[in-house]
């Protein structure tokens, strides 16, 4: 597995974890259809959330949060649609688009078996970071 792959991964945990810590229960990861995909889709209460992580290791090519267009949240949105479709028992939650930025501190690539625990990074929770308009 490529070093950015296994970077991903690791964002995607680190950021359910935290989520989790705030009191919200994985629905499912990675979520699939023919319009995109979801990294996380968490729940509390009566309240979904689609999460969209975006990790960077450097800011060679920007920041994290600059990361996501216009065109990867109306995938994210009509894949959220997909997803309610397919599972009418949260057809009435209240519906919330979110991104998790995790920015690392310092370069990846020369992190040998692809450890990242000792990684330091700054991790930003957008709530509602866009909307269905």
């Amino acid at each position: 597995m490529k070093n950015s792959n296994a970077f991903g991964i690791w964002a995607e945990q680190l950021a359910q974890r935290y989520l989790q810590q705030q009191g919200f229960t994985l629905l499912t990861q990675g979520y699939c259809c023919r319009y995109g995909e979801i990294d996380l889709i968490m729940v509390n209460a009566e309240q979904l959330i689609f999460v969209e992580v975006k990790a960077r290791a450097s800011t060679t090519f920007g920041e994290a949060s600059e990361s996501i267009s216009f065109n990867k949240q109306r995938k994210v949105i009509r894949t959220a649609e997909n997803f309610l479709l397919q599972h009418p028992a949260y057809q009435n939650f209240a519906c919330r688009f979110d991104v998790i930025c995790i920015q690392a501190q310092q370069q990846i690539a020369k992190m040998l078996q692809q450890d990242f625990s000792q990684l330091t990074y700054d991790l930003d929770w957008i709530e509602a970071a866009f909307t269905l308009d």
